[in-house]
């Protein structure tokens, strides 16, 4: 299997993987730091490096604008993923595909929703660091559309005071895709144009 179809299965519709972990109440202060920093994020830039079920690993910049735009460029790698509220597309230009589906169900529609239902999707799961905030989000209603896993820091200068860490993604037969993100700066100016992509040109 290519990287690139692993990229895409860890980004679109995946089976959750059950995982009998203990969760903090609904209520928890943690939950409402989670609350105040998504609603206080309207944009982000950052640098982020993605680490895949077999290892590999690729760098890049992400762009995100709430609600439902997301950027993530691979640079030398090129393909691109984005997302232009309402389609999380995926494409490959060294092949000439694009492949795409509608963002609320995948795994990053929890991130980029301007109002995500956390008390119903999401739970605070034990962190080992008193400075890390795990938060576990998949739609009870809907497990087909994936889990993700986000961690944040607690950073009194940032949104909210956390800083988003990254994310693991989860897919159908457990594999997991890491992104880690640095170099954060949020509520920043990101022009329209970072959601729009030239469409790939066909192989023959």
């Amino acid at each position: 299997m290519s990287f690139s179809t692993r990229l895409a299965r860890a980004l679109v519709p995946a089976i959750i993987v059950a995982a009998p972990v203990a969760a903090y109440a609904k209520a928890s202060p943690e939950m409402a730091l989670v609350k105040t920093h998504l609603a206080d994020v309207s944009s982000m830039t950052a640098n982020f490096t993605q680490t895949d079920s077999k290892g590999q690993v690729l760098s890049g910049t992400l762009q995100l604008k709430r609600p439902g735009r997301i950027r993530f460029d691979y640079g030398r790698a090129n393909i691109l993923v984005v997302a232009d509220g309402r389609k999380l597309s995926f494409i490959d230009y060294d092949v000439g595909q694009k492949s795409s589906w509608d963002l609320n169900r995948t795994p990053l529609g929890v991130l980029l929703s301007n109002n995500p239902d956390l008390d119903r999707i999401a739970r605070i799961q034990p962190s080992e660091d008193p400075r890390v905030v795990v938060v576990r989000a998949v739609d009870p209603s809907h497990n087909e559309y994936g889990k993700l896993i986000l961690a944040f820091i607690r950073d009194s200068a940032a949104p909210g005071g956390l800083k988003l860490y990254g994310w693991t993604a989860v897919d159908a037969q457990g594999k997991r895709t890491m992104v880690r993100l640095s170099n954060q700066r949020y509520n920043v100016a990101v022009p329209a144009s970072a959601f729009t992509y030239a469409e790939p040109k066909k192989r023959k």
